[in-house]
């Protein structure tokens, strides 16, 4: 009688480079307060993202999933493409 859920954690981000096959990095920034002077500051981290059917380019705004590790670096999945970039 348990009910399951989906637990697994979500970000979304902007991609930064697409030169990988199947891969994607993708830079997710976070603001902070700073802990003692109280101004907020952006943190952002690269993640490898796995696109199974490459479908991302460079400046698209992606929202990503975690699943277990696919690779050394990646432990995160594409979930959707949010907005597409306008094309160079």
């Amino acid at each position: 009688m348990s009910k399951e859920t989906n637990s697994a954690r979500t970000l979304s981000g902007t991609v930064v480079s697409t030169k990988m096959d199947k891969t994607i990095t993708v830079v997710v920034e976070r603001v902070m307060k700073h802990p003692l002077y109280g101004k907020y500051i952006k943190r952002s981290k690269k993640i490898h993202v796995h696109d199974a059917e490459n479908q991302c380019n460079e400046g698209d705004m992606v929202t990503i999933e975690e699943t277990s590790p696919i690779s050394k670096t990646k432990a995160w999945t594409l979930s959707s493409v949010d907005r597409k970039s306008a094309g160079i």
